[in-house]
């Protein structure tokens, strides 16, 4: 199990700026997670819960969402950085989210992540985070995303 890097200070996380972190444990992403996926969501779309006909279609098999994906960041992230000694941690968005590539059902995905900016904000740290999802065994990642958490000391 990965442990993950432990910052303590909005100066810890200054001077982690660069590095790269992680990677994540490897998740699963089997054809129920997809399903309960599209369930929450109301995305139905057959190449993602229908493997019949995804059989035949552009990728031979489902493919998990993309949102699905971007979804697992608070799952892998904390794996390999961890913000202690906070009032509070929220999620403030992402500037920039890509899917370079499928995700077929059965894969298994894992994260890595680069500290890439870290400012005062109000009362709160901001910290930007460029959080790249893998896919074992594939050559390009299957999401790229510039990711802002906003922490309270």
């Amino acid at each position: 199990m990965t442990q993950p890097r432990i910052f303590t200070s909005a100066g810890e996380l200054r001077a982690a700026v660069g590095e790269e972190l992680g990677p994540s444990d490897w998740l699963d992403i089997d054809q129920a997670r997809i399903d309960r996926f599209a369930e929450a969501t109301g995305d139905h779309q057959w190449i993602h819960v229908d493997p019949v006909r995804a059989a035949a279609g552009p990728f031979g098999t489902t493919v998990a969402h993309g949102y699905l994906t971007l979804s697992l960041l608070p799952v892998l992230v904390p794996q390999v950085m961890e913000v202690a000694h906070t009032t509070m941690g929220v999620n403030y968005g992402v500037n920039k989210v890509r899917f370079p590539a499928v995700v077929p059902a059965g894969s298994r995905l894992r994260a890595v992540v680069r500290i890439t900016r870290v400012e005062e904000v109000n009362t709160a740290v901001q910290v930007t985070t460029a959080v790249t999802v893998e896919r074992e065994g594939a050559a390009k990642p299957v999401c790229a995303a510039e990711s802002v958490s906003r922490y309270f000391f």
